[in-house]
């Protein structure tokens, strides 16, 4: 099976399974512990780029880091937070799946055209850098609002002893 193919495949299921979680993630409160470890476990996968297979020229690395950075914006207006129960929780949004949506198809259509023209592993890297430009500034953008929300729930003992 062609390596487009197989990438294709896994960024689908991928994208499907951030949908689930993120659809389940609304039923538990949330932490700061569960909106810092996605980006942290996800850093594990630049360690594909120790294979030159993988390696993307400085060029490509921007173009990438600042699509996901772009990409990040929809994410970023659609996660927000509420009080429920005392308690800090993820507001569903229905918005959210059509945009995770679409940032898969606009994924896919990107991978298929630009495979035309740069070779599948640094095509790889490139849509992880995209991934991971994408994902840091959701989660930083996340857990300031979740500080914030905390703050109004906890607000910080301003009294000096």
């Amino acid at each position: 099976m062609d390596l487009l193919v197989i990438s294709t495949i896994f960024a689908a299921v991928m994208g499907f399974a951030v949908l689930v979680i993120r659809m389940r993630a609304s039923r538990k409160p949330a932490s700061a512990k569960k909106i810092i470890l996605p980006p942290l476990f996800m850093s594990t996968g630049a360690l594909m780029f120790v294979f030159p297979f993988f390696h993307v020229t400085v060029a490509e690395f921007w173009e990438a880091i600042l699509a996901g950075m772009f990409f990040s914006i929809f994410l970023i207006k659609t996660s927000r937070f509420e009080i429920r129960d005392n308690e800090i929780y993820l507001k569903r949004s229905k918005a959210f799946a059509f945009i995770l949506i679409g940032l898969l198809a606009v994924r896919i259509a990107a991978k298929s055209y630009l495979s035309l023209s740069i070779d599948v592993g640094a095509l790889s890297g490139m849509f992880w850098i995209l991934a991971f430009g994408m994902i840091v500034p959701w989660r930083i953008a996340m857990y300031v609002s979740f500080k914030k929300i905390q703050n109004q729930l906890n607000p910080p003992n301003t009294q000096a002893t």
